[in-house]
């Protein structure tokens, strides 16, 4: 158990942006239309929003876009922005990190501490948690947390286990320091590494370094070919782990927190995929109209699903009064997390597209 309580930090407004491109699951050719239609009913994934992986769209674009809005929409001042972090397994490049990148495109201010987290699914509430810890002290005054993944160039187009789920989308959160009108923010972390292989891009780091062999295409069996450059997922391990640990995980931050299920507004649960996402849900105890779902509209879009929801289902709400909203996550690593923030009419623009 890994506690962090946040104090003295108000959530001032959330934003999301993904690619303007769509691709249809019904258009995939390498299964026949009632097996896309059974693939369908049980992920919950009708499309997605997709960058075309030649450098014209990253995820710190997508994180610009929606954080340049943000910024305007809260008449923020970025030489008052004294923090940026940036949550991605999709970086820019290999060095320097994204957040230095993101700081001088978008003209913050060079007093600001920036920094990347490689992280996946589990990514936003890290990064809440990691960014509110930094502000409540008030040295920091305000801070945007980008979280998001264009991880759909990991996908090979011939695993149907993994091409017709990823999602592409791009967050940011903007947090300030306040004393008198702050929102409570509670985290639980789990992380168990042993679990590292279950979900993983075998070659492209420094333990496996690029080689010929990373590019040849391997039959698995059922469907499913890749190279080593390509994400491989256990998904009977994932589950597994997940059933087991994310019920768990949150049970204990409810119990810490002295939570009543009853004075939750909404439970949102990361959309690995919506079989998971409903047995999740039944075995933690919330009601189907407590949990919203979009993962029809834009599949597992990694660390950015939960607050893509948040701006595409609690706009209004989000908006126009207080709410107390619960969130679960779990992730490569394997990197797990629970978590209560209480807003009070923060600002959301509408979606946005590049």
């Amino acid at each position: 158990m890994s506690f962090l309580s946040i104090k003295n930090v108000k959530i001032r407004g959330i934003a999301a942006c993904v690619p303007s491109r769509i691709e249809e699951n019904k258009d995939y050719k390498e299964l026949s239309a009632e097996e896309i239609e059974k693939y369908i009913q049980t992920t919950g994934v009708q499309r997605r929003h997709c960058a075309i992986h030649d450098g014209s769209i990253c995820t710190s674009d997508l994180c610009q876009k929606a954080a340049e809005k943000l910024i305007s929409d809260l008449k923020w001042d970025k030489s008052e922005i004294g923090l940026l972090v940036f949550v991605s397994h999709t970086t820019d490049y290999r060095l320097p990190a994204t957040a230095c990148v993101l700081q001088d495109k978008m003209g913050i201010t060079k007093n600001c501490l920036a920094f990347d987290v490689t992280l996946g699914c589990s990514g936003y509430l890290l990064g809440m948690g990691i960014a509110g810890s930094l502000l409540q002290n008030g040295t920091i005054k305000k801070a945007l947390v980008m979280v998001g993944n264009t991880q759909s160039e990991y996908a090979s187009y011939h695993d149907r286990s993994m091409y017709l789920l990823l999602g592409d989308a791009g967050t940011v959160t903007a947090l300030e320091y306040n004393e008198q009108d702050y929102d409570e923010m509670d985290f639980n972390y789990l992380t168990d590494g042993s679990g590292r292989a279950s979900v993983i891009v075998p070659d492209g780091g420094s333990r496996n370094p690029v080689n010929e062999k990373s590019f040849i295409q391997e039959d698995y069996g059922d469907g499913i070919k890749r190279n080593r450059l390509q994400e491989k997922m256990d998904g009977t391990e994932v589950f597994s782990f997940a059933i087991h640990h994310v019920p768990q995980n949150f049970k204990e931050l409810m119990d810490q927190i002295h939570l009543n299920k009853e004075d939750v507004d909404y439970l949102l649960i990361h959309q690995a995929n919506k079989f998971l996402c409903e047995k999740l849900r039944k075995k933690i105890g919330f009601p189907p109209e407590k949990c919203p779902y979009n993962i029809q509209e834009f599949g597992n879009t990694s660390g950015a699903t939960i607050p893509l929801l948040m701006v595409t289902n609690l706009k209004k709400e989000l908006e126009s009064k207080p709410l107390t909203i619960c969130m679960t996550t779990i992730g490569v690593g394997f990197s797990l997390g629970s978590g209560c923030i209480k807003t009070n009419k923060i600002v959301c623009p509408d979606l946005m597209y590049l």
